[in-house]
Protein backbone atom coordinates (compact mmCIF):
# COMPACT_ATOMS: atom_id res chain seq x y z
CA UNK A 1 0.00 0.00 0.00
CA UNK A 2 1.37 3.44 -0.91
CA UNK A 3 1.81 5.86 1.96
CA UNK A 4 -0.52 8.36 0.30
CA UNK A 5 -3.40 5.87 0.45
CA UNK A 6 -3.63 6.66 4.15
CA UNK A 7 -4.77 10.17 3.24
CA UNK A 8 -8.26 10.28 1.69
CA UNK A 9 -8.92 12.99 -0.85
CA UNK A 10 -10.96 15.88 0.45
CA UNK A 11 -14.37 16.45 -1.07
CA UNK A 12 -14.65 20.10 -2.07
CA UNK A 13 -17.57 21.95 -3.58
CA UNK A 14 -15.99 25.42 -3.71
CA UNK A 15 -12.66 27.15 -3.01
CA UNK A 16 -12.11 28.08 0.62
CA UNK A 17 -11.32 31.56 1.91
CA UNK A 18 -7.72 31.44 3.05
CA UNK A 19 -7.93 34.33 5.54
CA UNK A 20 -11.58 35.05 6.40
CA UNK A 21 -12.12 38.76 7.08
CA UNK A 22 -9.37 39.84 4.66
CA UNK A 23 -10.53 40.63 1.10
CA UNK A 24 -7.13 39.85 -0.41
CA UNK A 25 -6.05 40.38 -4.02
CA UNK A 26 -8.34 40.42 -7.02
CA UNK A 27 -5.96 38.11 -8.85
CA UNK A 28 -2.81 36.29 -7.83
CA UNK A 29 -0.50 35.13 -10.60
CA UNK A 30 2.50 32.95 -9.72
CA UNK A 31 5.36 32.49 -12.18
CA UNK A 32 8.52 30.44 -11.98
CA UNK A 33 11.71 32.20 -13.07
CA UNK A 34 13.17 31.69 -16.54
CA UNK A 35 15.66 28.90 -17.22
CA UNK A 36 18.67 29.25 -14.92
CA UNK A 37 22.22 28.01 -15.37
CA UNK A 38 21.46 25.28 -12.82
CA UNK A 39 18.29 24.21 -14.66
CA UNK A 40 20.34 23.72 -17.83
CA UNK A 41 23.21 21.98 -16.00
CA UNK A 42 20.91 19.58 -14.11
CA UNK A 43 19.00 18.71 -17.27
CA UNK A 44 22.25 17.77 -19.02
CA UNK A 45 23.61 15.86 -16.01
CA UNK A 46 20.41 13.91 -15.28
CA UNK A 47 20.17 12.88 -18.93
CA UNK A 48 23.45 10.93 -18.67
CA UNK A 49 23.33 10.00 -14.97
CA UNK A 50 26.21 12.32 -14.08
CA UNK A 51 27.10 12.95 -10.43
CA UNK A 52 28.40 16.52 -10.78
CA UNK A 53 26.69 19.48 -12.41
CA UNK A 54 29.76 21.68 -12.23
CA UNK A 55 28.17 24.52 -10.25
CA UNK A 56 30.14 26.04 -7.37
CA UNK A 57 28.26 29.29 -6.60
CA UNK A 58 25.46 29.69 -4.05
CA UNK A 59 21.96 28.74 -5.13
CA UNK A 60 20.93 32.36 -4.52
CA UNK A 61 23.51 33.59 -7.05
CA UNK A 62 22.46 31.50 -10.05
CA UNK A 63 21.62 33.64 -13.08
CA UNK A 64 19.40 33.16 -16.11
CA UNK A 65 20.64 31.55 -19.29
CA UNK A 66 20.16 33.22 -22.68
CA UNK A 67 17.06 31.07 -23.11
CA UNK A 68 15.83 32.07 -19.65
CA UNK A 69 16.13 35.76 -20.51
CA UNK A 70 14.18 35.22 -23.72
CA UNK A 71 11.47 33.36 -21.78
CA UNK A 72 11.19 36.22 -19.30
CA UNK A 73 10.91 38.83 -22.04
CA UNK A 74 8.24 36.77 -23.80
CA UNK A 75 6.32 36.58 -20.53
CA UNK A 76 6.53 40.35 -20.11
CA UNK A 77 5.26 40.98 -23.63
CA UNK A 78 2.36 38.56 -23.06
CA UNK A 79 1.41 40.21 -19.77
CA UNK A 80 1.41 43.56 -21.54
CA UNK A 81 -1.32 42.32 -23.90
CA UNK A 82 -3.62 41.01 -21.16
CA UNK A 83 -5.89 44.04 -21.12
CA UNK A 84 -8.89 41.94 -20.08
CA UNK A 85 -7.09 40.85 -16.90
CA UNK A 86 -5.29 44.12 -16.27
CA UNK A 87 -1.54 44.39 -15.79
CA UNK A 88 -0.19 43.53 -12.34
CA UNK A 89 -0.24 46.39 -9.86
CA UNK A 90 2.19 44.72 -7.46
CA UNK A 91 5.10 42.38 -8.06
CA UNK A 92 6.32 40.19 -5.20
CA UNK A 93 9.64 38.51 -5.95
CA UNK A 94 12.12 36.13 -4.35
CA UNK A 95 15.51 37.69 -3.50
CA UNK A 96 17.42 35.11 -5.55
CA UNK A 97 19.25 36.44 -8.61
CA UNK A 98 17.38 34.37 -11.19
CA UNK A 99 14.01 35.59 -9.96
CA UNK A 100 15.20 39.19 -9.71
CA UNK A 101 16.45 39.02 -13.30
CA UNK A 102 13.16 37.51 -14.47
CA UNK A 103 11.16 40.24 -12.73
CA UNK A 104 13.37 43.00 -14.15
CA UNK A 105 12.91 41.73 -17.70
CA UNK A 106 9.13 41.48 -17.25
CA UNK A 107 9.02 45.07 -15.95
CA UNK A 108 11.18 46.25 -18.87
CA UNK A 109 8.64 44.83 -21.32
CA UNK A 110 5.73 46.45 -19.47
CA UNK A 111 7.62 49.75 -19.56
CA UNK A 112 8.36 49.30 -23.27
CA UNK A 113 4.62 48.91 -23.85
CA UNK A 114 3.97 52.20 -22.05
CA UNK A 115 2.03 50.58 -19.21
CA UNK A 116 1.96 51.54 -15.52
CA UNK A 117 4.68 49.70 -13.67
CA UNK A 118 3.92 47.50 -10.65
CA UNK A 119 5.15 48.27 -7.17
CA UNK A 120 7.93 45.81 -6.37
CA UNK A 121 8.34 43.93 -3.10
CA UNK A 122 11.29 41.56 -2.56
CA UNK A 123 10.35 39.03 0.12
CA UNK A 124 12.80 36.53 1.64
CA UNK A 125 9.94 34.11 2.33
CA UNK A 126 9.56 33.51 -1.41
CA UNK A 127 13.08 32.04 -1.72
CA UNK A 128 13.60 28.54 -3.12
CA UNK A 129 13.51 25.43 -0.95
CA UNK A 130 16.80 24.90 0.89
CA UNK A 131 18.25 21.41 0.43
CA UNK A 132 21.13 21.64 2.91
CA UNK A 133 23.90 19.09 2.35
CA UNK A 134 22.15 17.82 -0.78
CA UNK A 135 22.29 21.20 -2.53
CA UNK A 136 23.42 20.90 -6.18
CA UNK A 137 23.53 17.09 -6.10
CA UNK A 138 21.93 15.08 -8.88
CA UNK A 139 19.57 12.20 -8.13
CA UNK A 140 22.35 9.74 -8.94
CA UNK A 141 24.77 11.50 -6.58
CA UNK A 142 22.24 11.45 -3.72
CA UNK A 143 21.63 7.71 -4.19
CA UNK A 144 25.38 7.00 -4.25
CA UNK A 145 26.67 9.34 -1.55
CA UNK A 146 23.66 9.54 0.78
CA UNK A 147 21.79 6.23 0.37
CA UNK A 148 20.24 6.36 3.86
CA UNK A 149 18.92 9.85 3.19
CA UNK A 150 17.51 8.75 -0.17
CA UNK A 151 15.72 5.87 1.57
CA UNK A 152 14.37 8.17 4.28
CA UNK A 153 13.08 10.50 1.57
CA UNK A 154 11.13 7.67 -0.05
CA UNK A 155 9.75 6.54 3.30
CA UNK A 156 8.60 9.92 4.63
CA UNK A 157 7.43 11.42 1.35
CA UNK A 158 8.42 14.77 -0.13
CA UNK A 159 6.01 16.82 1.99
CA UNK A 160 7.57 15.78 5.32
CA UNK A 161 11.13 14.76 4.43
CA UNK A 162 13.69 17.34 5.59
CA UNK A 163 17.24 16.93 4.24
CA UNK A 164 20.06 17.59 6.74
CA UNK A 165 20.48 21.34 6.99
CA UNK A 166 17.53 21.93 4.65
CA UNK A 167 13.77 22.31 4.55
CA UNK A 168 10.83 20.00 4.07
CA UNK A 169 8.03 21.12 1.79
CA UNK A 170 5.99 21.65 4.95
CA UNK A 171 8.64 24.11 6.16
CA UNK A 172 8.35 26.06 2.92
CA UNK A 173 4.55 26.02 3.16
CA UNK A 174 4.73 27.55 6.64
CA UNK A 175 6.74 30.56 5.47
CA UNK A 176 4.47 30.96 2.48
CA UNK A 177 1.41 31.12 4.74
CA UNK A 178 3.12 33.97 6.58
CA UNK A 179 3.91 35.77 3.31
CA UNK A 180 0.37 35.26 2.02
CA UNK A 181 -1.15 36.79 5.14
CA UNK A 182 0.93 39.93 4.61
CA UNK A 183 0.04 39.90 0.92
CA UNK A 184 -3.68 39.64 1.74
CA UNK A 185 -3.41 42.54 4.18
CA UNK A 186 -1.33 44.79 1.96
CA UNK A 187 -2.70 43.99 -1.50
CA UNK A 188 -6.44 44.27 -0.95
CA UNK A 189 -8.36 44.47 -4.25
CA UNK A 190 -5.20 44.57 -6.32
CA UNK A 191 -3.71 42.41 -9.06
CA UNK A 192 -0.55 40.71 -7.80
CA UNK A 193 2.23 38.91 -9.69
CA UNK A 194 4.61 36.61 -7.77
CA UNK A 195 7.92 35.62 -9.38
CA UNK A 196 9.52 32.76 -7.50
CA UNK A 197 10.54 29.10 -7.78
CA UNK A 198 9.24 25.62 -8.62
CA UNK A 199 8.70 24.65 -4.97
CA UNK A 200 7.05 27.98 -4.15
CA UNK A 201 4.50 27.72 -6.98
CA UNK A 202 3.66 24.11 -6.06
CA UNK A 203 3.23 25.00 -2.40
CA UNK A 204 1.05 27.99 -3.23
CA UNK A 205 -1.26 25.38 -4.75
CA UNK A 206 -0.97 23.38 -1.53
CA UNK A 207 -1.82 26.36 0.68
CA UNK A 208 -4.39 28.23 -1.41
CA UNK A 209 -6.18 25.19 -2.85
CA UNK A 210 -5.87 23.19 0.37
CA UNK A 211 -4.30 20.22 -1.39
CA UNK A 212 -3.85 17.13 0.77
CA UNK A 213 -0.69 15.02 0.75
CA UNK A 214 -1.87 12.56 -1.90
CA UNK A 215 -3.09 15.36 -4.15
CA UNK A 216 0.20 17.20 -3.77
CA UNK A 217 2.10 14.05 -4.70
CA UNK A 218 -0.02 13.65 -7.84
CA UNK A 219 0.73 17.26 -8.73
CA UNK A 220 4.50 16.84 -8.36
CA UNK A 221 4.48 13.53 -10.23
CA UNK A 222 3.03 15.44 -13.20
CA UNK A 223 6.43 17.10 -13.68
CA UNK A 224 8.18 20.25 -12.53
CA UNK A 225 6.67 23.69 -12.77
CA UNK A 226 7.93 24.91 -16.13
CA UNK A 227 10.17 27.95 -16.44
CA UNK A 228 8.09 31.15 -16.72
CA UNK A 229 4.86 29.13 -16.61
CA UNK A 230 1.76 30.94 -15.37
CA UNK A 231 -0.45 29.78 -12.50
CA UNK A 232 -3.32 32.13 -11.68
CA UNK A 233 -6.09 32.46 -9.11
CA UNK A 234 -9.05 34.84 -9.45
CA UNK A 235 -11.15 36.00 -6.51
CA UNK A 236 -14.69 34.66 -6.78
CA UNK A 237 -18.00 36.17 -5.62
CA UNK A 238 -17.54 34.64 -2.15
CA UNK A 239 -14.09 36.16 -1.69
CA UNK A 240 -12.05 32.99 -2.23
CA UNK A 241 -9.20 32.64 -4.71
CA UNK A 242 -10.29 30.12 -7.36
CA UNK A 243 -7.71 28.46 -9.59
CA UNK A 244 -7.96 29.78 -13.16
CA UNK A 245 -4.92 28.14 -14.80
CA UNK A 246 -1.99 25.93 -13.79
CA UNK A 247 1.56 25.71 -15.20
CA UNK A 248 0.68 27.20 -18.60
CA UNK A 249 3.02 28.99 -21.01
CA UNK A 250 0.81 30.79 -23.56
CA UNK A 251 3.61 33.28 -24.23
CA UNK A 252 5.80 30.48 -25.63
CA UNK A 253 3.15 28.66 -27.66
CA UNK A 254 2.45 28.99 -31.37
Amino acid sequence: MALTEHYPKAQRTAPRRLFPGLPGPLTLTAVRHGQSTANAAFQAAEAVGALDVGITCRDADLSLTTLGRAEARALGRWLATRSEDGVPQSLWVSPYLRTQETAELVVEELDRAGLPLPEICTDERLRDRELGVLEMLTSAAIELRHPQEAARRRLLGELRWRPPGGESLTDVAQRLRSALRDLYEGESNRRVLVVAHDAVVILLRHVIDDLQEGELQELTEGGAVRNTSVTRWIRDAKGALALDCWNERPHLEG
